[in-house]
């Protein structure tokens, strides 16, 4: 059970990893940020590690978009996969913490971009009801972390999951690279 001061304690801002025995194909291995969060109002949050393989200028022609035609695309979840929304990601070495703003419109997403931001847009969320992330977190679907700046890096998304997981503890760096397939062992 969550102890009583952590049920009520937000983790806005704070990322959750899919804990390996999580094997639902749209959140294995992923790496979350949550970007509202509380446990009377429920969640939400962005995949942080799953590329779509497409950037902004491949889905829309649109001349308000010309100037982020090159931004990566990011399946953010499985809510409202109809929408494509813009989130911009910093680090601050000062606060030692993540800046991050979502549901930014295009002129935002350029502002943010010219101001060193890591653009990104998002093809849905992932949205929980009231209590439901708890629910999972007691049910161990999830493991929490303090953001960092790793997350921010594009160029080994297919291992960001891994990387993060391995600084857990020993246990954690040796199921990281667990094949899905144990008889491959």
């Amino acid at each position: 059970m969550i102890p009583e001061e952590s049920a009520h304690r937000s983790l806005k801002g704070s990322i959750i990893l899919a804990d390996p025995n999580l094997r639902e194909p749209t959140f294995r291995h992923s790496v979350l940020l949550l970007t509202e969060h509380s446990a009377d109002q429920g969640a939400l949050g962005y995949i942080l590690n799953r590329p779509l393989g497409k950037t902004v200028g491949d889905l829309l022609y649109d001349e308000q978009f010309e100037n982020l035609a090159d931004i990566p695309v990011y399946i953010g979840g499985p809510v409202s996969t109809e929408h494509l929304t813009f989130g911009s990601l910093g680090w601050s070495t000062a606060e030692n913490c993540l800046h991050y703003s979502t549901h930014l419109s295009a002129p935002q997403a350029l502002r943010h971009r010219h101001e060193g931001y890591s653009v990104r847009a998002f093809v849905g969320y992932s949205g929980w009801s009231e209590g439901q992330l708890e629910s999972e977190l007691e049910r161990n679907a999830w493991i929490t972390r303090p953001a960092e700046p790793r997350m921010l890096e594009t160029d080994e998304l297919d291992t960001l999951w891994n990387r993060l997981l391995r600084d857990l503890s020993p246990w954690h760096a040796l199921i990281a690279d667990e094949p899905d397939d144990l008889s491959l062992n």
